[in-house]
């Protein structure tokens, strides 16, 4: 039978990441969109209390959360704050990619200490010219001896100026396509990594994000991402985990617009009763919700399917899709519902309208995922779910 109800134990991640999010995040929401300052203490507290490195299998001392686990804990955070969640939840991007093909001992030397020790990684692999087509990347990396050396330029790279390491994406035989891509992890401290400077960017201002330079970085061979040339394929089947949690994270944005807006609508008076009476304004929210309900399905279908071993490509661009139009549709309805208020910044609602515009750009934008649905629906998969 089809189950919609969550563990006790996965009642128990929503409720500390719903807690912490109340009392960690939400007060310093506004204070950290204004200065843009990266929020590193939030981040070691989220450390310290177990909603960072939630993948980090058993084995290597982590807790060996699943894609579905994270979505629970997620909603919460985003719902308080997308610019620090995304800050929070960076690591599971850059961890995505190293846990499909790293060997056991990268996963010693880099990824166990992350348990105990306050860690933060960054996935690097677009570039100036080349964002959702990866396989245009430009970065090279030359086998010299038992070493490779990396030249390039990466952008947009989130949490790259706090980042301990790297997952860095970079052609190893240029002429062979995305066959010729390999993954690195890459520490930080590595000479010849050139920070550039913080981005102004138009939302989640506290995301530390930046463009990254390689000039003749040397790594050894044993800091392979799987094999020589495995690196698109192990950095697409990472998509597949982290989609339906940016995914999610939209759904948090847009359950956060709804709320205030249906506050407002309920204490707003004009024409001698509250706007929520109106048919105009009800309607309004009620497709919010109606949408957020949808959202969240959507999410949780693609969670699953990964979790339980299945591919969830088409689901998860159908999610990720859906959720961050449907965030920013959810946002602009907030801003008009409080009218004049909403275009103010002593109101929440345009801090979320301009936060949502995010999800329509990065882990593959709004267009990218519509060729990949498109993709399956012309092979032949239809409008039934593939796996189901």
């Amino acid at each position: 039978m089809i189950e919609f109800s969550i563990t006790d134990e996965q009642k128990a991640l929503r409720d500390l990441a719903r807690d912490f999010a109340k009392n960690e995040m939400a007060p310093k929401a506004e204070y950290h969109d204004h200065t843009g300052e990266f929020p590193k203490e939030i981040l070691k507290k989220a450390h310290a209390v177990g909603l960072m490195n939630m993948h980090i299998p058993v084995e290597y001392g982590g807790s060996g959360l699943g894609v579905l686990d994270e979505l629970i804990a997620s909603e919460e955070l985003f719902y308080a704050c997308s610019g620090m969640a995304t800050a929070i939840l960076a690591n599971n991007l850059a961890l995505a990619p190293v846990l499909l093909g790293a060997s056991d001992e990268i996963m010693k030397k880099f990824i166990q200490p992350m348990n105990d020790t306050f860690t933060l990684a960054a996935y690097a692999v677009t570039e100036p010219g080349a964002g959702s087509d990866v396989a245009s990347i430009r970065t090279t990396a030359k086998r010299v001896g038992d070493d490779y050396v990396i030249n390039g330029s990466k952008m947009w790279i989130t949490n790259a100026g706090h980042a301990d390491w790297f997952f860095v994406l970079a052609k190893t035989d240029p002429t062979a396509g995305h066959k010729g891509m390999t993954g690195f992890i890459v520490d930080a401290k590595t000479p010849g990594i050139i920070l550039g400077k913080k981005e102004k960017n138009m939302g989640q201002r506290c995301s530390d994000t930046r463009g990254l330079t390689f000039e003749d970085v040397k790594v050894h061979k044993s800091q392979l991402i799987g094999k020589e040339g495995d690196g698109f394929k192990i950095a697409m089947g990472a998509f597949d985990q982290t989609r339906p949690a940016v995914a999610i994270g939209a759904v948090g944005v847009a359950k956060a617009a709804l709320d205030h807006s249906i506050r407002y609508a309920n204490t707003r008076n004009a024409f001698g009763k509250p706007i929520s009476v109106n048919q105009g304004i009800s309607f309004m929210i009620a497709d919010m919700a109606r949408d957020i309900e949808a959202g969240r399905l959507l999410c949780w279908q693609a969670a699953w399917l990964i979790d339980n071993k299945m591919r969830n490509t088409y689901q998860a661009s159908i999610a990720k899709v859906f959720c961050a139009d449907m965030a920013m549709r959810v946002a602009t309805d907030a801003v008009q519902i409080f009218g004049g208020y909403g275009f103010n910044e002593e109101y929440p609602v345009e801090k979320l309208m301009r936060d949502a515009k995010i999800f329509q750009i990065y882990e593959g934008t709004s267009q990218i995922q519509r060729v990949i649905i498109s993709k399956f629906l012309n092979d032949g998969v239809g409008i039934e779910s593939p796996n189901l």
